[in-house]
């Protein structure tokens, strides 16, 4: 058994020692005349090549995991990879090789970093009051990625490409910490000289990014008037917000003229786009809920709620289900739920909040039976498929959950949770090689690369007379090795 907060030291300290090295670079001034973004594909692919992005970024994700919290909620993870690779097919990337990133973290924010990593904060779900809302934020960011605003910003400052790179990478751990530890200090210092040098670019590319990612999320059949209602909802947000405004607004500063702006351009796009869908309100109660102090706490607020709409929010009454759930009230959690489920029997949410109900009453047989009919529906289900091995792990079955976490390894194998239960499963089906490779796996993720090295030498020390086992642990081994040379850049 181990933590899944285990932390690793040596990416930390790459990641400290770029941010210290791009202290020391001159950033000088900006220049008194507008600049002239350069043209897609030109110099800037020089700079900073989309090869040289992908395996920054890929890195630079290893290093966040290893030092941010991150949620590990199936349903809510899938709700937002589908949103996030809807609005991607409506946009302008060539590369819609996405790897996305949930923030456990009540603070506005959400960000892209080159290489195709989209990073989203829970908070955002509850802060934007419509789905139009918060896929605005989502499609600004992919807007950036689209126009490679990263490799054309650093394309003023050649020599220090990559420094500056993994500094401003660095700042979003911080962002994503609220504030971080001492020892990132630095990486906080490089961000705001660099922005200060950056400034004209950056305003430049925000206007970009509001213009291109509102055809984005008109295109996805939103409304065009969720990017401007989000802006004033940011806007009024600075009230509130005492010396340090939200994390996003320090990237991405909003002034009334820019929502003037979005507003004037929203005006171009008829009709009134796609209403909220059902699961929007459904991620927002499980976040709220995560959030809340206790599930007590939740059940009278959700109640709340209820008695102020009159039950015709979905969410509120899910929220409510889940709460006394959590809280053992089972008889009441089920009476919550029966309507829903008769409503929407097909709603997955509602299955797995269901079995959850039949696992806490001491049932896993029939949760199992419940996610497994499910399942057969909605072959390969990210959320059905954890639910279900779990409640096989449950009901006394380790190596009926084992067969299903490894097939959706390979159908998951970047979601470190995925891995984490996977190994977790080996344990109990008395798979100890299996166990070793899979906690590496996991380790390797949330970069943990001296973890994950370890992990596979016990693995290789027990698989001796397994030719084809050595071999593959042996090249993977040499895989770790090479993903420590990259975060020497």
């Amino acid at each position: 058994m181990y933590s899944p907060l285990l932390r690793a030291s040596s990416p930390r300290r790459a990641l400290i020692a770029a941010g210290c090295i791009a202290l020391a670079v001159n950033t000088g001034r900006a220049h008194a005349v507008d600049i002239e973004l350069p043209a897609l594909g030109d110099a800037s692919s020089a700079v900073v090549s989309p090869v040289v992005e992908r395996k920054l970024g890929e890195a630079w994700l290893r290093m966040f995991r290893s030092q941010v919290r991150t949620v590990s909620d199936p349903l809510l993870s899938d709700y937002l990879e589908h949103l996030i690779f809807d609005l991607a097919a409506h946009s302008e990337l060539s590369d819609a090789r996405l790897k996305v990133v949930v923030v456990d973290n009540p603070t506005i924010n959400a960000f892209a970093v080159p290489g195709g990593v989209v990073g989203i904060h829970n908070g955002l779900l509850l802060y934007a009051q419509h789905e139009d809302e918060m896929a605005s934020v989502i499609a600004h960011e992919l807007a950036h990625l689209s126009q490679r605003h990263f490799a054309r910003g650093v394309e003023e400052a050649r020599a220090n490409a990559v420094p500056n790179m993994l500094a401003l990478l660095g700042s979003l751990v911080v962002a994503a910490t609220a504030g971080g530890n001492a020892g990132m200090a630095a990486i906080t210092a490089t961000q705001a000289a660099i922005q200060q040098q950056q400034l004209r670019f950056s305003r430049a590319h925000e206007r970009e990014a509001d213009r291109i990612g509102m055809v984005t999320l008109v295109e996805a059949g939103y409304d065009a008037n969720g990017m401007p209602r989000m802006f004033s909802r940011m806007m009024e947000s600075l009230r509130y917000a005492g010396q340090r405004p939200p994390e996003f607004l320090l990237s991405h500063p909003v002034t009334e003229n820019r929502v003037a702006d979005s507003q004037n351009r929203a005006r171009n796009y008829a009709g009134q786009g796609r209403v909220d869908s059902e699961d929007f309100a459904l991620m927002r109660a499980r976040v709220q809920l995560g959030f809340d102090q206790t599930p007590g706490f939740a059940i009278k607020r959700f109640r709340a709620e209820i008695e102020k709409d009159g039950g015709a929010s979905i969410g509120n009454v899910y929220g409510l289900a889940l709460a006394q759930t959590r809280a053992d009230e089972l008889d009441a959690a089920r009476s919550t739920l029966a309507p829903l489920l008769e409503n929407h029997p097909d709603k997955i949410a509602f299955a797995i909040a269901a079995a959850d109900i039949d696992l806490a009453a001491g049932k896993p047989e029939a949760a199992a039976r419940r996610l497994r009919g499910q399942l057969d529906v909605n072959p390969g289900n990210h959320p059905l498929t954890m639910a279900y091995a779990n409640a096989l792990l449950r009901n006394g079955k380790p190596r009926d959950a084992e067969r299903v976490l490894e097939e959706h390894s390979r159908r998951k194998p970047d979601d470190p949770q995925v891995w984490y239960e996977l190994a977790e499963t080996h344990g109990l089906a008395g798979n100890i090689i299996a166990v070793h490779r899979a906690r590496a796996e996991y380790f390797i993720l949330n970069g943990a690369l001296d973890l994950a090295e370890r992990q596979l030498g016990y693995a290789l020390d027990l698989a001796r007379s397994d030719f084809h086992t050595t071999a593959s642990v042996q090249a993977r081994i040499a895989d770790i090795r090479a993903m420590r040379e990259e975060i020497k850049l």
